[in-house]
This record gives C-alpha cells, sequence and structure tokens, in this order.
C-alpha cells in the first residue's frame, strides 16, 4: 500500500519530487492512435545509489535526473536476483528466476564458485533460457512492434557455445527483429572498437560500446519511427571491466570523494566515469524522441539488473552488494517516464519486481495476459495512473547459488510491507529487518518478532514450492548442472 511517507533516509532521496497516494497521476488524457512505443533501458550492475538523483552528489547524471523529474521515481524497487542472467530471464518471461530455474549468472561450471567449508552444494539450473519461453518480445512482435536488442542478453548458453549451441539461442531467436551485441558474454570482451563481439560489427577503432549502442538504438528508432517499435537498450556498462573515454576518467580521477572499496580508488573513478557516459548515451536517444515528436508516445523504462559490484562504489546506506540478498544487493533504481500517462515528478515508495514489467508492457501495448502460463509479476499501471493499489501482499526471492565475488550465502527472501525476511539455507537460520525504517538491515527483529518471522518463512516455503523452486543439495550429490 501506498503511503506518503518517504521510506529512505533524508538526504538519500530528495522529496522535493511529489509522493502522491497510489504512486501516480489521476485517469489518463486518452489513448494514443497506435500503441504506446516501449523503450526499456537495463544497465548493469547499477547500485541503487549510484544516480545524482538517488542522493550521490558525487556523480553526474543529468539526463536520468531529468527523466526521473519528467516521470515516476521508484524508491522500493527489486531486481528478481542479486546477479544478472536470472533477473535478464524474469523481465524477458515475466516469472521468477525460481519458476525458470535459472538462479545464478550462466557459466558452464556453477561448483567453480563453492567456497571451502561449505555445508551445500548449489542448487541445479538450467545454463540458457529454452527457446520453449514466450517472451516479451514475441508477444510484441506477434502485435505489430518492431523489436530490436541492444547490448547484454547473457542467456544464451556458456561462452564454450559460442560456435555450437549458443547462437541459436540469441535474441534474434526469441522474438527480436535485431540484435546488436546479445551473446552469452556476461560482461564486454572490450568496452572500445574492436569489440571481438561476434553479434557486433567492428566500425571505427576506438569507438565506445556504450555510445556505439546509442547509436543503433538511434537509428532503430529513426527506420521504424512510423510503426510501434519495442527496443531493449540493455547495454554492458556499467558491468566490469572498468572503463570509460579518458577524458570522463582523467575529469573524475581529479574530483575528490571516491575511496578505495577494494579495487582501488582508480576503479572507484573509473566506474564513476562509466556512469557518466553511460548518462550522455542515454541522453542521444532520449533526445532522438524528442527530435521525432515521439516522447508523448513512448513508455520508457530506466533500470537496474542487480546491486553494484561491491569492490567499486560505496552502497551507504545499504548494506551489502551484488550477489547478496541485502538491499545492497537486490534493491535498485526504476524511473519510468510517460508524458500525458504518468504525472511528472513523483515517487512511489511500493515495492516492485522486475516480473512487473512483462505484463505492464503488455496491458500498455493492449495485450491480454496469456492464461496458458504463470506469471511472477502484477502490471504497475495502477501504481502509475494513481487507479489503486497492487493485488498482491508480497515478493519473494530465491538465490540458492554461490555468487561469482564469493563469500555469500545460500538463501531465499520477502518483502511483506515493511519488513523483508531472509531465511538462509546451510543453517536455516532467518533474519528479519523493518527496511522502511531499517534502510541499512542493521536490526535483526527476529527474535523481537518471532511468530511474523515464522510466518513469514512459512510463507516464503510456501512460494518456494508453488514455483517448483530447485534448492540446494547435500554435498553428496554429484557435481554438475543442469542444462
Amino acid at each position: 500500500m501506498s503511503t506518503n511517507k518517504a521510506r529512505t533516509p533524508a538526504g538519500w532521496i530528495a522529496l522535493a519530487l511529489i509522493l502522491i497516494p497510489g504512486c501516480g497521476t489521476p485517469e489518463p488524457q486518452g489513448q494514443p492512435e497506435r500503441p504506446p512505443n516501449v523503450l526499456m533501458i537495463m544497465i548493469d550492475d547499477l547500485g541503487w545509489t549510484d544516480l545524482h538523483v538517488q542522493g550521490n552528489d558525487r556523480l553526474e547524471t543529468p539526463v536520468i535526473d531529468q527523466l526521473a523529474a519528467e516521470g515516476m521515481r521508484f524508491t522500493d524497487n527489486y531486481a528478481a536476483s542479486p546477479v544478472c542472467s536470472p533477473t535478464r530471464a524474469a523481465v524477458i518471461t515475466g516469472q521468477s528466476p525460481a519458476r525458470l530455474a535459472i538462479t545464478n549468472h550462466i557459466t558452464g561450471n556453477q561448483d567453480q564458485f563453492q567456497p571451502q567449508g561449505a555445508s551445500l552444494r548449489a542448487a541445479e539450473m538450467f545454463n540458457h533460457l529454452g527457446l520453449e519461453h514466450v517472451t516479451l518480445a514475441e508477444r510484441l512482435k506477434g502485435a505489430g512492434y518492431a523489436t530490436a536488442f541492444l547490448g547484454k542478453w547473457h542467456l544464451s548458453g556458456t561462452n564454450d557455445e559460442i560456435s555450437t549451441l549458443e547462437p541459436g539461442r540469441r535474441p534474434e531467436f526469441q522474438g527480436f527483429d535485431v540484435n546488436i551485441g546479445g551473446v552469452s558474454f556476461g560482461g564486454p570482451p572490450s568496452y572500445f572498437d574492436p569489440y571481438r563481439n561476434p553479434a557486433i560489427e567492428d566500425r571505427q577503432a576506438g569507438e565506445y560500446l556504450t555510445y556505439r549502442l546509442a547509436d543503433e538504438a538511434i537509428g532503430f528508432i529513426d527506420e521504424h519511427q512510423d510503426e510501434p517499435f519495442f527496443v531493449a537498450l540493455w547495454p554492458y556498462t556499467v558491468h566490469w571491466p572498468m572503463d570509460a573515454p579518458q577524458e570522463l576518467v582523467d575529469k573524475y580521477a581529479h574530483r575528490p570523494g571516491f575511496g578505495d572499496h577494494g579495487n582501488g580508488i582508480e576503479a572507484s573513478t573509473r566506474y564513476a566515469a562509466m556512469i557518466e557516459a553511460m548518462d550522455t548515451a542515454i541522453g542521444r536517444v532520449l533526445a532522438k524522441l524528442d527530435e521525432l515528436d515521439l516522447a508523448e508516445e513512448t513508455l520508457v523504462i530506466f533500470t537496474s539488473d542487480n546491486g553494484a559490484y561491491g569492490g567499486v562504489t560505496d552502497l551507504s546506506p545499504l548494506r551489502s552488494a551484488k550477489g547478496h540478498l541485502h538491499e545492497g544487493g537486490i534493491r535498485v533504481p526504476l524511473v519510468i517516464r510517460w508524458p500525458g500517462q504518468i504525472e511528472a515528478g513523483t515517487l512511489c515508495p511500493d515495492p516492485v519486481i522486475s516480473m512487473d514489467f512483462f505484463p505492464t508492457i503488455l496491458e500498455v501495448a493492449g495485450l491480454d495476459l496469456a492464461p496458458s502460463f504463470p506469471l511472477d509479476g502484477e502490471s504497475l499501471l495502477p501504481l502509475l495512473r494513481q487507479t489503486g493499489p497492487l493485488e498482491r501482499e508480497a515478493i519473494y526471492f530465491h538465490y540458492p547459488n554461490y555468487a561469482f565475488h564469493k563469500g555469500n550465502r545460500l538463501g531465499g527472501a520477502m518483502r511483506e510491507g515493511h519488513y523483508k525476511l531472509i531465511h538462509f539455507y546451510d543453517d536455516d537460520s532467518v533474519e528479519l529487518y523493518d527496511v522502511v525504517n531499517d534502510l541499512g538491515e542493521a536490526r535483526d527483529l527476529s527474535e523481537e518478532l518471532p511468530q511474523k518471522a515464522a510466518r513469514m518463512k512459512a510463507d516464503l516455503a510456501s512460494w518456494l514450492g508453488s514455483s517448483g523452486a530447485r534448492m540446494p543439495r547435500p554435498l553428496a550429490t554429484a557435481p554438475g548442472s543442469r542444462d
């Protein structure tokens, strides 16, 4: 349910924006003659605090700041997973990582991440998104949309399948007319041309990948301006390796306030440079919408696939980072703009999650939800338009795998109202937090509120069961991941 109180500490969320119960605007002012365009921008590894509009005054993100001023910013938006591949699969299918059995970043050998002394082996999972899944792009393409995928896919298999199975699982086989950049890579071999990416033709030596993908989005929008289009601009940035145009690296190298978060001050300043370059690239795409007079006909979604890599940024007041079920791993930025449909400058505190984009975009496009397969998200239009709250009571997470960056514990989580419960699978323990009043998850309430903790733990277990979630295995189980 919505409230009139911001759910984050003063200084982190600017309350100059308007916070309205129901999170949106009154009834929309008519419907467009054709279905609206959709531009979905999903950044890789962008942390919740890594935007100026999110309270980080060390960074410059004027384009995203303006996008937030023109639309709605969600303070309690969650990635479906604390790592990339599961969230990406969840967005494109509307199903949770637990249901999809894609619960970790895709790689050839999940057991390689198992730490010494572990009591459990990670859950089995699929190493690609099967072609049997009906994707968002397939639904929109079937309704007459031109569809383009630009950037990081990481759902088609493992790198050693690059010349065999992997190409047949790329975006062009999942409903996209155009695929530029979408292969099995989790991170780019190079941020500068030559890219060494089989789905990107090299164009000009030294060209920056983030800018190149923006150019491709601009070209596609220009070509398809007279028909509805869906552009998934999912750039590889700001994923490791930290690299950006030298002029931006130099700019932040001489700016105070950046510390060593585990990979040196240089990595932190390069990360800041990448964020500004990302912002500039998005600005170019949005300017094309303005130039073609398409801004009011286009739903724009800006978000991230998981929390930031902890070695390059300060995510405080959030706890932990990418790979963890604490807020730093799963709470990420979300801004949605749709002029005339969403009131400008609104702030929404309702908890939402990656699976919500699928039904939201289908409803915006005037398409029915397919009754033949379950969806784990809910359309956000009631929040965007202030017609009422969402129907669900809670959102859920399942991360039964070890993170590449190590140090995480296998577990599940749920957010219900103010409260968030984490269930750790190794010792069956729980942690309970009031993440509205304790954003840093410093005070575990599980002993103070044992009945609430027990009931939420049971609800989480019920959701896992209904989703068919694969669970961690005893160490005696033979190694290997399901493909």
